[in-house]
Order: structure tokens, then C-alpha cells, then sequence
């Protein structure tokens, strides 16, 4: 069972997203404008911080965005590669976090656990950023917001639908959604909804921002309408062994053609890669001009330059 923390205001970690409110999230979305269409004015910014990359899992765009973000401003980045050895295997956490805190200004790290995060952002004193774990993506789903209202001009009222695995990606967008006045609508096989424990923190952020949060059976009802349309791989890193029967239990939540002909006609599609290509989305839909998964990545890298600033600034 997910576990939220009991209190949600913004604090010098992101390891869930809701450390970050609707305000802060503003502030957030503004202050990467500026950094994508004004990079030259932060390329000092972090002159001589540096950042400890811990990825217990790959990554092409979320290694290459940290460190070029922080190489851009001045800074400059160390990969840890946990990989062969999870975190805590060699020595323990906490003396992972004493010592880093000591050399570095903050730890980006990519985990297969939350509790991973959470003990080490407990024992350093230095910001700890949320790079994935098994519950939450936040610096994906806030630059998948981001990129929406780059295209769409306001989030207010706007629907994305979530079709696929109610995981870590879908908690995020909720979250994030949620904080942002987006209405999130996901629809997942039975047994594989989001945990209880995050949509009920969602709708209590919708309230406030009148967004609405539901979730559903029917692909065809979430995507109905919406302005944009999301998905992920239906077997996350870690869970290989289910592949084969995720893969007949998913089927009828691929996103194709014939899906996307439901949705808003200026709809768009997202993705926050790797995608399988032919799996949870057709070549015809990931290659349409209405894709805008390449802004995402993009975008990755503006939205964590401005993530870096506001807790290292």
C-alpha cells in the first residue's frame, strides 16, 4: 500500500510530487518557460553544485536531462551506477546519504523501492529528487503538464486520459493533475487500478482546483472527449516475469487508431517512453503528427532545470 506523506507542503525534497502545491506548481510551469525560452540567463545558475545520480534502473532520458540540466547552469553531476548492486547492498543507506552530503549538493536518484528514497532524503540533509520509484514519477508527469500547456494554452478543464497500468506513472499524473486543474480520467483491467491511497489524495487536491479525478473500466469511456491521451508499457522495470500475462490481460487497452478516433479531435497522445512499439501503442499512433511524446522528453530537461533551481537556489 502506497503511503503518502501526512504533511503535504512543499518541502527541500520531491520524492512524491506533493510536496509541491497547486501554487508551487504554478511557479514551477512559469519559472521553466523562462529557463526554455531564456536558457542563457540561468547558464550560471548553479555554478559549482553538483548533483550524486543513484539509478538502480536504466535510463536514456532522465539520466541525459539531469545532467546536461545541471552541466547547463554551471553544475556538474556524478553517476552512481546501482545497476549490479541495489542501494544499501554495499553498505547502508544512511551511510550512502551521510556521505554524500558531505560532496554534494543533492542526490537524484532512480530506485526500485520508495522506502529507498525515503531513507535517504531521512538521513541527508540535502535535497533528494525522485528520479522513478515503484510508486511515484514526478518530474515526468510534471513535465508531461507542462508540455500540455505549452499546447493547449491552460490546463483548466482540460482531460487527459490514462489507459494502461494504474503504476507509478498514473499515480504522478493524478497527483500532478490534480495540482494543476486538469481533469485525469484512468482506466485500467481489474486488479490493476492505482492505489486507493493516491486517488484519494488526488480528489483531495481536485477539490481545491475543482479538477475531477475518476477511474474507470472502459478505455473507450475514459478516453471519450479527452484532449490528451497517455499510456506507458504494461510491464514496468522489475516486472519481466509478468510480461507474457500482462500482455493477454492489456490487449484491449491498446492505444490504436481506432482509439484515438474517440478522443477530442485536436486531441494528443503521450507517452513517457521506452514505448513498445505494436504492444501498448501502434506505430500508427506513436508516429502521428498528433504525438507529442518527443516535446515530453524535451521538456523533461526544462521542467528539471527548474526543479533543480527551486531547491538548490
Amino acid at each position: 500500500m502506497a503511503t503518502l506523506p501526512e504533511n503535504l507542503v512543499m518541502t527541500t525534497d520531491l520524492l512524491t510530487g506533493t510536496e509541491f502545491n497547486s501554487a508551487r506548481v504554478r511557479e514551477l510551469f512559469q519559472l521553466t518557460a523562462d529557463i526554455k525560452a531564456r536558457p542563457d540567463r540561468y547558464r550560471g545558475a548553479l555554478g559549482g553544485r553538483y548533483l550524486a545520480l543513484i539509478f538502480e534502473k536504466p535510463s536514456l532520458r532522465t539520466r541525459v536531462t539531469f545532467e546536461v540540466g545541471i552541466q547547463s547552469m554551471g553544475g556538474g553531476a556524478i553517476f552512481l551506477d546501482h545497476i549490479g548492486t541495489r542501494l544499501g547492498q554495499r553498505e547502508s543507506i544512511r551511510d550512502v546519504a551521510k556521505n554524500l552530503e558531505r560532496w554534494v549538493q543533492a542526490i537524484v536518484a532512480r530506485v526500485f523501492e520508495q522506502k529507498a528514497l525515503e531513507e535517504l532524503a531521512a538521513h541527508a540533509s540535502i535535497p533528494v529528487i525522485n528520479a522513478l520509484s515503484d510508486l511515484y514519477h514526478p518530474c515526468q508527469a510534471f513535465a508531461d503538464f507542462f508540455t500540455l500547456e505549452e499546447r493547449f494554452g491552460n490546463l483548466k478543464g482540460l482531460t487527459l486520459a490514462y489507459v494502461g497500468d494504474g503504476n507509478n506513472v498514473c499515480h504522478s499524473l493524478l497527483l500532478a493533475g490534480a495540482r494543476t486543474g486538469a481533469n485525469v480520467r484512468v482506466a485500467t483491467p481489474a486488479g490493476y487500478e492505482p492505489s486507493a491511497a493516491i486517488v484519494a489524495e488526488a480528489r483531495r487536491a481536485a477539490r481545491e482546483t475543482r479538477a475531477k479525478i475518476e477511474i474507470l473500466r472502459a478505455p473507450e469511456e475514459a478516453v471519450a472527449g479527452a484532449q490528451a491521451v497517455y499510456t506507458d508499457v504494461w510491464a514496468s522495470m522489475g516486472q519481466e516475469k509478468e510480461a507474457a500475462a500482462r500482455e493477454n490481460i492489456f490487449l484491449p487497452y491498446q492505444v490504436n487508431e481506432a482509439l484515438m478516433a474517440q478522443a477530442a479531435p485536436d486531441s494528443v497522445f503521450l507517452h513517457c517512453l521506452p514505448a513498445h512499439r505494436g504492444m501498448e501503442v501502434t506505430d500508427a499512433v506513436l508516429d502521428a503528427p498528433r504525438s507529442i511524446v518527443y516535446d515530453q522528453a524535451e521538456n523533461r530537461l526544462h521542467v528539471q532545470k527548474a526543479i533543480l533551481l527551486t531547491l538548490l537556489g
